[in-house]
């Protein structure tokens, strides 16, 4: 399409009519040349770069998914503008709530439940630091599947091998990860061991 089209587009039923002309190539047109400037825009509230791509994308999807809105949009560049401002925003929003509910369970911690994300926060360390000393290809597999959610179908795609060696590989590194967090917590009395293996569960079974 040509960009010049781009520059006669002013309401929202501008767009919908170039997008029910040229299909999604005149939407992808539209999207490229606003893209850049709206993350600048987002990214002056929530100065994340990273978040402010993802927040203008996700307004783009909407209004692809819900583009018979564009109807009701008069003037589209002051709609997108306002649309990115309001999500940034309520993104900065979530981020201060979160941040407040986190200090406010800080402020009541306990000795006692200090103790314990000490203790949790070592194992952790001591089960990453195992899990890099796995074989390379194990090691990839396990994270894969463990740290990262992917099917074993998915993990053996990515990694251009079978499912069954993936499962291989998967057995070959719960068997070891598990010997060696048996060995490390032997001296814990019982109480301690089954907040250990409640919280390894995740990962080990």
């Amino acid at each position: 399409m040509q960009l010049n089209e781009l520059d006669l587009i002013s309401t929202g039923k501008d767009l919908l009519e170039l997008i029910e002309q040229e299909g999604k190539e005149a939407f992808t047109a539209f999207y490229s040349e606003n893209f850049q400037k709206l993350i600048l825009v987002s990214d002056r509230y929530v100065k994340n770069i990273h978040a402010a791509e993802e927040i203008v994308q996700d307004m783009f999807l909407k209004i692809w998914e819900e583009r018979e809105i564009l109807n009701n949009v008069n003037a589209i560049k002051p709609y997108l503008y306002r649309s990115v401002v309001n999500s940034s925003i309520n993104f900065v929003n979530r981020q201060r709530s979160i941040v407040k509910h986190h200090l406010k369970i800080a402020e009541h911690l306990t000795n006692d439940d200090i103790e314990v994300l000490d203790e949790q926060n070592e194992l952790l360390v001591l089960l990453y630091n195992e899990i890099e000393l796995l074989p390379e290809k194990c090691q990839q597999v396990f994270k894969l599947s463990r740290l990262e959610g992917l099917k074993y179908r998915d993990i053996a795609i990515q990694l251009g091998i079978s499912e069954k060696t993936v499962e291989n590989h998967m057995s070959n590194a719960l068997r070891h990860l598990r010997a060696r967090v048996l060995y490390s917590v032997q001296n814990n009395n019982s109480a301690t061991k089954a907040k250990y293996f409640s919280l390894l569960s995740l990962f080990l079974y």
